[in-house]
């Protein structure tokens, strides 16, 4: 686990696409109320409340309560564990992409 102490894998929390739109619909507003982001789906409140706890697990998503109200915010610094995997395997791909292109010029002089 990383430092913050995380309870759920962040590869984890991102695999399913109802998280993932949760993360993007986060990510458009400074803070959302559940009952505005369960009318973005076509599930109860306690279906989008478990994927919501999933993301919470894994430092993604912060809330408050405000009142009766609970909003939602987007953590959006451990998706770096991620971004920086991608860009290792991206430099893997620019490499090994630039010596077939080196091997294919050598090949047709």
């Amino acid at each position: 686990m990383s430092e913050n102490n995380q309870l759920r894998d962040v590869f984890d929390a991102i695999a399913d696409p109802t998280r993932r739109r949760l993360i993007r619909l986060l990510a458009e507003a400074e803070e959302i109320p559940l009952h505005e982001l369960t009318a973005q789906f076509q599930m109860g409140r306690t279906a989008v409340s478990k994927h919501l706890t999933i993301l919470k697990e894994a430092g993604l998503v912060l809330d408050r309560k405000v009142g009766r109200e609970t909003r939602f915010r987007l953590n959006a610094s451990p998706l770096r564990e991620i971004q920086d995997w991608v860009a290792f395997y991206s430099n893997f791909w620019r490499a090994n992409m630039l010596r077939l292109n080196q091997l294919l010029e050598e090949e047709e002089e």
